[in-house]
């Protein structure tokens, strides 16, 4: 599995801590920040996460409601507003980032309880403490 995928489904399930998710996303060049943005919006679009997801994610993202990627992320039509929600300026996206872990965390959570209780073929469902970097 791509380290990328471990890193962000690590975070999401709270295997990770965020701070060192956050940590980890500063440190990348600015295309690298767009393109895990990407990736994020992405996965959260596979575990089809819905705009009800809005409130919990901004809860546990730990961010304002005021703050544009939560103003949109309510907005309704959740995919176009990921597409605007990653093009935000590059000041806005440490808590793009945090919100779309939060957000990918919430709906995997879901899909987790509806699809794989009885266990499941899914590599990021079985990522151990010590997975990834």
């Amino acid at each position: 599995m791509d380290e990328r995928v471990v890193v962000l489904n690590g975070l999401a399930q709270g295997i990770r801590p965020l701070d060192q998710g956050i940590d980890w996303f500063e440190s990348l060049a600015g295309t690298e920040q767009f393109e895990v943005l990407r990736d994020l919006a992405g996965f959260c679009i596979q575990t089809r996460a819905l705009s009800e997801d809005g409130p919990e994610s901004i809860r546990r993202a730990r961010i304002r409601p005021t703050h544009t990627p939560a103003v949109l992320i309510t907005r309704g039509h959740l995919t176009d507003q990921l597409t605007k929600i990653i093009n935000l300026p590059h000041d806005e996206r440490v808590k793009t980032f945090r919100l779309l872990v939060a957000l990918l965390g919430v709906a995997d959570e879901r899909r987790r309880a509806r699809f794989c209780t009885q266990g499941c073929s899914h590599a990021w469902h079985h990522l151990s403490a010590g997975a990834g970097t």
